[in-house]
């Protein structure tokens, strides 16, 4: 594979583009396109049964995979080496609350806001299996929190970079290795892993999921925020307006990703902390106040005392059962997870330079999963409270398991609850938009190998994944899901591209204690 240089991919377009690399993702997403429209009935069986089997033989893997991920996060704070400083400067490149609004935002994308409205109500009315309640009562609240903790908190935001991080802002601004997936199996594979079919294999692998992942959010956007506009305004919810989101979406943030990290990237996701801060700061003093804090405390104490129980569980599933909960519920989460982890540590690395191993695992691994928590309780727990309060008041919208409805019904309660809802689905487009520019920012950095990406590949790929949702959009909602469905699957080959991080960055950060590099 050969080596491109800045200036050449600083100059050069599509001719600095790793041609095979960007043949087999394009190539592949497309004919999952194709196959959608043509047959998607086929490619559902498929889907399916690929979901089943990676759920069934990497479940517990993946739990133990995160589990560790997160633990070995902590020791590295404690010990010396956390104290060096990575990416070549003396100084950190943005301040602390750009670099933080920039990873809060990659990641909690739309999801963290529907999600943050209906997780913490399914686990209510239905109470995991781990604590048997009874559901829809008093005792179910702080165990549906905790439940939704365990999905959103410490572990989901370890594996997306606590340690993958540290290697790769260690492998490409020290030792001058790619900053792309494939270096992470440097410390197994050596050169093989840089040159070689595995690396592209890797890289492969990791740029599909992350394809997926995000083309999926894309598509639930429009879906969602059509659903929204025409409980709102009395807007037709069909393709059109479905359309015409998804189209407004991409203008946003396909430009933010050309515009750069600097500029578009860093002002988007500023803005959408603000809004999000404006919001929450809002619906705590207008909502639930003492019911909020109350159960937040509440259910961090049930997620701590339970911790190790609820990553490890298995219920009847054993080593390789049928996960059946767990594989729609934990295993879903963890997969999709997974299948940024490699991706998501490139974006990372690239705006932590200046940055110090403790303090970038501080971040990931402690900051950001306390105020996701606290983000879903102020959320969910005001869908709970109000449910409570008055049954059926969320419960009848979020029937049949509809996020939005159930996010619409909540807001509604509010004071200025029409204001409000308008502004929840302004929130939720923005932070689809700040995943959507991240991740076309480093599908093209990965595709280049250099930290800035050529422009034509940022805005073919910025383009190329609205352009899926929207094919997949006219299949209906059943192909978008496929799609989202599908990162699980992806995530059995990035997981073991992830595995290397377990015992390669704890050598890292011992070296760096001792002086060494």
């Amino acid at each position: 594979m050969t080596e491109i240089t800045a200036s050449q991919t600083a100059g050069g377009g599509f001719a600095s583009v790793n041609k095979p690399l960007f043949a087999i993702t394009a190539g592949f997403i497309a004919l999952f396109c194709l196959t959608a429209f043509l047959d998607l009935e086929g490619l559902s069986s498929a889907v399916d049964a690929g979901f089943a089997f990676s759920a069934k033989y990497f479940g517990l893997y993946w739990q133990i995979l995160l589990l560790a991920t997160f633990v070995i996060g902590l020791v590295l704070v404690v010990l010396p080496g956390g104290k060096a400083v990575l990416g070549g400067l003396d100084r950190p490149e943005f301040t602390v609350f750009q670099w933080g609004a920039m990873i809060m935002c990659t990641l909690l994308a739309g999801g963290g806001v529907f999600w943050a409205a209906g997780e913490p109500m399914a686990h209510f009315l239905y109470s995991p299996p781990l604590f048997g309640g009874a559901g829809n009562t008093e005792a179910d609240v702080t165990p549906a929190l905790a439940q939704a903790f365990m999905h959103w908190g410490f572990l989901a935001w370890a594996i997306l970079g606590s340690l993958t991080t540290i290697m790769l802002m260690h492998y490409h601004y020290e030792k001058g290795l790619p900053l792309a997936p494939r270096t992470l199996l440097y410390p197994v594979f050596g050169d093989k892993a840089i040159n070689g079919p595995i690396g592209l294999i890797a890289d492969a692998s990791c740029i599909i999921a992350v394809v997926a992942g995000t083309v999926g959010p894309i598509g639930f956007l429009g879906l969602q925020v059509s659903y929204g506009l025409g409980d709102l305004f009395g807007l037709p919810d069909t393709f059109t307006t479905q359309a015409m989101v998804v189209l407004g979406l991409v203008a946003l943030y396909t430009v933010s990703a050309m515009t750069g990290l600097s500029r578009g990237i860093q002002l988007l996701s500023k803005f959408n902390v603000i809004l999000a801060t404006v919001l929450l700061a809002f619906m705590l003093i207008a909502g639930p106040t003492g019911f909020i804090f109350k159960n937040f405390f509440g259910g961090m104490g049930t997620y701590i005392a339970n911790f190790i129980p609820m990553a490890m569980y298995r219920g009847e599933a054993g080593f390789f059962g049928d996960p059946g909960w767990l594989g729609w519920w934990t295993v879903f989460f963890w997969g999709w997870f997974l299948g940024y982890g490699p991706l998501m540590a490139m974006f990372i690395a690239r705006v932590s330079r200046g940055r110090s191993i403790r303090s970038i695992v501080i971040m990931l691994s402690i900051v950001a999963p306390i105020i996701t928590n606290f983000w879903f309780t102020i959320v969910g727990g005001s869908g709970i409270a109000f449910e409570l309060a008055e049954p059926g008041s969320v419960a009848t919208a979020f029937e049949g398991f509809n996020p939005p409805a159930a996010l619409l019904a909540i807001t509604k309660q509010l004071p200025m609850g029409f204001i409000v809802s308008v502004l929840f689905l302004i929130l939720t487009t923005v932070f689809v938009a700040t995943t959507g520019d991240s991740m076309t920012y480093v599908i093209a950095m990965a595709m280049s190998d250099d930290d800035q990406p050529a422009m034509p590949v940022r805005l073919f790929w910025g383009i190329a994944m609205g352009a899926m949702a929207l094919i997949l959009m006219h299949t209906g909602s059943g192909g978008v899901g496929k799609l989202q469905s599908f990162i699980v699957i992806t995530a059995v080959p990035v997981s073991l591209v992830l595995l290397p991080s377990l015992w390669d960055a704890l050598r890292i950060t011992l070296a760096k204690g001792r002086g060494a590099n």
